[in-house]
């Protein structure tokens, strides 16, 4: 197979091109140039939000072209419409966050949508994951777009931090906050397997909407942060604490406490999600365990220290900020 990748030097793209890397794959990267290219690939650069910024794409054939845009979807419909007549399939990595709030708890692709528009400039994320579905399609039609909806994303290379706030903080020792319940389901899927499914679909010549987490019940909050004591190996004590005393003591959920949130609307939305359909195709999650630990050695190959994505803003507690919540647990 001949794969482009737009993108491919980061998070989820990097994951995608070591994968079709490791099948044998020919694949050319198309990227900005601030990060280097995978070693083992053929290297275009341009930046696509540029006038003429996508003059390297001017030629060229591939079987798939892999897109995780998640700025303004005009650059999808550009790009898109400049590969439809030489390229076979368009897969493109969006986001469950496409659903119309709130998404119901258990709610499979056939839910509705948010608006959106391929010709949209900057919008908020949502939308600018709708329109880019909206974009790919367009231009590639229904049977030859594949829409992976991905919710929660772990795994090595993670340039948004939760999964490495989570390792440091335990790495650090000490007692740990552990937001409860501990036995609360957790969906996410590792970035590896992301890749797999991905590539495999598109080598099936699979299209339209799926959902793409881990199914019900692959591990809990606790079975992620046990993980992570045993990745780091560290002597920290998880300190179990109901969601309603966090709340009361003002932690915000999913930014200060990564991965968490308590019961209720939010908590349905985001880790509740019916992936039978990806299921069926073939999606296969590896053990919190593997995905704990893989991070960990690439956070420890980096000196301990993630990167971080400009775009979006840190998370987890500072060490302050934990022992002001400490304070007010005590005193609650």
């Amino acid at each position: 197979m001949k794969l482009l990748m737009l993108g491919g030097t980061e998070f989820v793209g990097r994951a995608v091109v070591e994968e079709a890397l490791a099948r044998g794959w020919e694949v050319t990267v198309f990227h900005r140039g601030r990060h280097a290219a995978p070693a083992g690939v053929a290297s275009l650069t341009g930046d696509r939000t540029a006038p003429d910024g996508l003059a390297a794409l001017a030629t060229g054939s591939w079987d798939a072209v892999v897109d995780t845009w998640s700025a303004a979807p005009s650059a999808v419909r550009d790009a898109a419409g400049l590969l439809a007549g030489r390229v076979g399939r368009y897969a493109y990595v969006s986001s469950r966050s496409v659903y119309a709030w709130p998404p119901a708890a258990g709610l499979a692709e056939d839910g509705p949508l948010v608006e959106g528009s391929p010709d949209d400039g900057d919008v908020p994320y949502a939308e600018a994951k709708r329109g880019g579905e909206l974009a790919a399609t367009a231009a590639f039609g229904p049977d030859r777009t594949l829409l992976v909806r991905a919710g929660l994303i772990l795994g090595p290379y993670e340039n948004v931090g939760r999964l490495p706030w989570w390792l440091g903080r335990i790495a650090r020792g000490g007692p740990v906050l552990a937001p409860g319940p501990r036995t609360a389901p957790v969906q996410y899927v590792d970035v590896r397997d992301l890749a797999v499914w991905t590539l495999d679909a598109v080598a099936a010549g699979l299209s339209g909407p799926y959902n793409l987490v881990s199914p019900p019940g692959h591990t809990t909050m606790g079975e992620l942060l046990d993980a992570c004591v045993r990745a780091t190996g560290s002597d920290a004590e998880l300190r179990w604490t109901e969601p309603e005393a966090l709340l009361a003591a003002g932690v915000a959920p999913w930014t200060e406490l990564p991965v968490w949130l308590p019961p209720g609307e939010l908590y349905d939305a985001l880790h509740t999600a019916d992936v039978s359909r990806a299921v069926a195709a073939g999606l296969r999650c590896r053990p919190v365990d593997e995905t704990a630990a893989d991070t960990w050695a690439w956070l420890e190959s980096l000196g301990g220290v993630a990167p971080q994505r400009p775009d979006r803003p840190g998370v987890g507690l500072t060490p302050e900020r934990e022992a002001e919540v400490r304070a007010a647990l005590a005193k609650g």
